[in-house]
């Protein structure tokens, strides 16, 4: 039996991956509640650096597009590819599994990035949107030096 709220969940993710392809920030957001939890899994003391301002917490809609229009101008766009490998939804979440390929603008340097999402879909929009990717690949190719070992002692 198929359950209303999955198909619904799915028809949302769908969705928002289809507006991330074709590149509108403002119809992409449209899909995000008014207020959402936004959450990356980076380290919290590489959030907001100039060279990856898009690398932050979100809360509101209009982050979502903000977020969107600091990637697109980080990024060269005849240079970036996604790759879908698999949607799971159950009930209101989603996980997407996938790997993307970006080019960075300031650098030129191209990389590969494996990612997760777990979104929330609550009345047809987005009120949890968590990302789990290779910070470190985004990192190297705008330019971080490889970090410093942590100190295990």
């Amino acid at each position: 039996m198929n359950d209303p709220g999955t198909n619904n969940t799915r028809t949302v993710v769908e969705e928002l991956l289809r507006r991330i392809g074709v590149g509108d920030p403002d119809a992409i957001a449209a899909l995000y509640a008014p207020a959402l939890e936004w959450k990356l899994n980076w380290p919290d003391h590489e959030h907001g650096r100039p060279a990856t301002p898009w690398i932050r917490h979100r809360a509101t809609r209009a982050d979502a597009a903000e977020h969107f229009r600091e990637l697109a101008r980080h990024h060269l766009p005849e240079q970036v590819g996604t790759a879908i490998e698999l949607i799971l939804v159950d009930g209101p979440d989603a996980v997407v599994l996938g790997e993307i390929r970006q080019t960075a603008r300031p650098t030129g340097r191209a990389y590969r990035s494996r990612f997760a999402l777990h979104l929330t879909i609550e009345n047809g929009l987005i009120v949890r949107y968590h990302v789990y990717e290779d910070s470190l690949a985004v990192a190297l190719a705008f330019g971080s030096q490889e970090p410093e070992p942590d100190n295990l002692n």
